[in-house]
């Protein structure tokens, strides 16, 4: 039983950062409106330009390509919603295994919804969005393509390449979940094909309450929030200074701590120390390229309910799948889409790592888990 909790639920939320708590409290400290033209404003407004060239730099875009929003959800949304509106698409095409935020925009968006399938690793099926983008050339419209770049449940990266050569030389856009992405992958926004992408501060250890979406010039009419002139006249409402400056702060700082966290290690020595206890673990997308924080598996028979009960009593926090869905526990949508049977899609636990992570952190996981397995496997044995 660990001595004091443990948190490996960093791709639901990461811890925040000293860097960003440091740089909100300084800008806390600040009065005034950053759209404001007296001193008090100006000051907002040069910490969160600021915070716009940090998050700029971590994409790989230009400082003006970023546009603040209130999340990534909010972002997503802009990008549909408002991009379906503005960009004369004919039609969304979205990944079976997209994040909720994205299957909902795309439902949202009033155009109708053609889906991506995923195959049986969890990687997005570059054949058939081909075949939508076919249908479209013959129909004569465009099409608004959702893609994530890395699976939020799975860990699995996505072929961006393949699809950004797809879409980028024709008459479609592409939209880039890059939420997980964002300061674990190396990403160049301004040099390659996607004309918008989404990004979120508390996965990367900034506050939660902010995101940001990447817009290429030809997507500046993108809109959502109507009202005043704030984000260059791209997103209405007063920004949070503070929670900008977090983000920023963060989008500089996590790198290194992640790097120095050696997650990929941790990931290995979990894995190992699963397959250890269990030969018929299941780990989703092991096959494939992962980012490295995260591990997706089931073990035949043993419930994630159940699981997740009594991993929580111990004081170790991990999840089903995506937070965002959760309230509820079990099959998760990616899996099926992966075509994983629900007895199997509902024993996955999702084991996420990040900047706070630690070896300690996963010894004491594992050595609850096994007492779970040690408890399950007597009451199997006593029923059999």
């Amino acid at each position: 039983m660990p001595g004091s909790p443990v948190y490996l639920d960093h791709n639901a939320s990461a811890p925040l950062l000293p860097e960003a708590r440091d740089a909100m409290l300084r800008a806390l400290e600040l009065t005034g409106n950053p759209a404001s033209v007296h001193g008090h404003g100006r000051r907002l407004a040069e910490l969160i330009e600021r915070a716009r060239g940090q998050v700029a730099t971590l994409a790989g875009a230009e400082r003006g390509q970023v546009v603040f929003t209130g999340s990534a959800t909010e972002a997503i949304h802009q990008a549909l919603v408002g991009g379906a509106r503005a960009l004369g698409v004919g039609r969304v095409a979205v990944a079976d295994g997209e994040h909720d935020a994205v299957l909902k925009a795309a439902e949202l968006s009033g155009r109708p919804v053609l889906h991506i399938g995923l195959d049986g690793d969890g990687r997005i099926e570059v054949a058939g969005l081909a075949a939508i983008m076919r249908d479209a050339d013959a129909r004569g419209e465009r099409v608004l393509v959702a893609v994530q770049a890395v699976n939020n449940e799975t860990g699995v990266v996505q072929p961006l390449g393949a699809i950004a050569a797809l879409v980028g030389p024709s008459p479609h856009y592409l939209f880039v979940d890059a939420v997980q992405a964002l300061g674990k992958l190396p990403l160049d926004f301004a040099a390659t094909a996607p004309d918008m992408m989404a990004g979120s501060a508390h996965k990367i250890g900034g506050p939660v309450g902010v995101g940001a979406l990447l817009m290429k010039a030809h997507c500046d009419g993108v809109r959502l929030l109507q009202g005043g002139g704030h984000e260059q006249g791209r997103r209405a409402g007063t920004q949070s200074a503070a929670l900008i400056a977090g983000f920023g702060a963060a989008a500089t700082a996590f790198p290194g701590r992640y790097a120095a966290a050696g997650v990929e290690v941790l990931v290995d020595r979990l894995e190992s120390g699963i397959l250890s206890m269990a030969d018929d673990a299941v780990i989703f997308g092991g096959r494939v390229e992962r980012v490295g924080n995260v591990v997706n598996f089931a073990v035949p028979g043993v419930a994630n309910t159940v699981t997740m009960m009594g991993l929580d009593l111990m004081g170790l926090s991990v999840s089903s799948g995506s937070a965002c869905s959760s309230g509820k526990v079990g099959a998760s949508h990616v899996l099926k889409a992966m075509g994983v049977p629900n007895e199997l899609a509902g024993c996955a636990l999702r084991v996420s790592f990040g900047w706070s992570s630690t070896e300690s952190d996963v010894d004491a996981w594992l050595s609850g888990f096994e007492t779970i397995l040690a408890r399950h496997r007597l009451r199997r044995g006593r029923a059999a």
